[in-house]
């Protein structure tokens, strides 16, 4: 009987690492999926002009160079265009910070008359394409005279509904006892807003930062419609320019494209522990 139990309990044990051992290779296979690409993206900006697609590919480089990046820098005004979408990208955050943090509170903590109604029209927003609205929207900024500004770029972009969701989300699972006693003290609502509901959604405030510096950053549609001076040009619009009309330099069209890349990628390792908790305290999967 002891050795029957003995069997049975050596069974499990190997049937639960054989799942685990399972488990932990499916991770690695998915993310090796998604770095594999960045990788060869960065092989391929350090390659040397005509050793892109030789046979067999060279996954290492032979003699890694930096010319990519010089003529890049070359071609386009590659300064210039990382200052244009730094500059809207932070304007971008803010303002979305400010908004949604704003609309999610009174969403949240505040009680009036249609409230309940009112967010399920708001959210509702979110079924639209942004496609849709690209035309009117246009032709409103053409109106403005806002066309070829950074205005036309950074207002549209100045409020979410994905923002407010996520933020009011969090702002719910905040207990109420700290407003009551807030309220006690005399406080208002602006009081309680700045001193108690946003430091404690933080997390929730880093992650939607990291969202919308990621869509401000790799914009590229609105941009290319609304803005035609060089001067103005943000990085995704500016790297369309590599492109050749009949051939393409892959080198230099990596190089841009690990130029765009590192921003984002070191502003999502700096907030990644926040931007998990903002996740889960938000209840998103």
């Amino acid at each position: 009987m002891t050795d029957i139990s003995l069997s049975q309990a050596r069974s499990r044990r190997l049937s639960r690492r054989s799942g685990t051992a399972l488990r932990y290779l499916l991770v690695v296979l998915a993310a090796a999926t998604m770095v594999v690409p960045f990788l060869w993206m960065v092989s391929t900006s350090l390659k040397a002009p005509g050793s892109v697609l030789t046979i067999p590919p060279q996954i290492v480089p032979e003699s890694p160079t930096l010319d990519s990046y010089r003529r890049v820098a070359e071609s386009i005004p590659i300064v210039r265009m990382v200052a244009n979408s730094l500059f809207v990208t932070v304007a971008t955050v803010l303002l979305q910070l400010a908004t949604c943090a704003m609309a999610a509170y009174a969403f949240a903590r505040m009680r009036w008359r249609g409230r309940d109604v009112l967010f399920l029209i708001y959210l509702a927003t979110l079924m639209v394409p942004g496609q849709v609205t690209i035309t009117p929207l246009f032709i409103l900024v053409k109106e403005l005279g806002w066309t070829n500004s950074y205005q036309a770029l950074i207002l549209p972009a100045a409020t979410s509904a994905f923002g407010t969701f996520l933020l009011r989300q969090a702002m719910i699972s905040i207990p109420r006892e700290y407003e009551e006693a807030a309220f006690l003290d005399g406080a208002s609502h602006w009081t309680i807003f700045r001193t108690i509901i946003v430091p404690m959604s933080r997390a929730s405030l880093a992650t939607l930062a990291v969202f919308s510096a990621m869509g401000a950053w790799n914009d590229f549609l609105w941009p290319l419609i609304v803005l035609n001076d060089p001067d103005r040009m943000t990085l995704p619009v500016g790297l369309s320019l590599l492109q050749g009309r009949y051939t393409n330099d892959w080198n230099m069209i990596m190089a841009g494209a690990v130029i765009s890349v590192v921003p984002i990628v070191a502003a999502f390792f700096v907030a990644q522990r926040a931007f998990v908790n903002g996740m889960v305290s938000s209840g998103l999967k």
